[in-house]
């Protein structure tokens, strides 16, 4: 379960095994804005202040970009 501004997980896996050729332009769009918003909310929330579930989501996240 995600905190209630962020973006649920399940919204984000369905995005990304979701070809980006069956998505509306209005779809890719929104995907930009709410994964930007999550990113920055994942990189400047403190992990205290976050439902556990989100800390650890984020930390894996953020494990994984740094890998990148």
């Amino acid at each position: 379960m995600s905190d209630p501004e962020r973006k649920p997980f399940t919204d984000q896996m369905k995005e990304k095994i979701t070809p980006d050729s069956s998505k509306s332009t209005i779809d890719k769009a929104k995907e930009q804005v709410t994964g930007a918003y999550d990113k920055v909310a994942k990189n400047f929330t403190s992990d205290e202040s976050k439902s556990s579930t989100q800390e650890a989501h984020d930390k894996v996240s953020r494990f994984v970009d740094d890998k990148k």
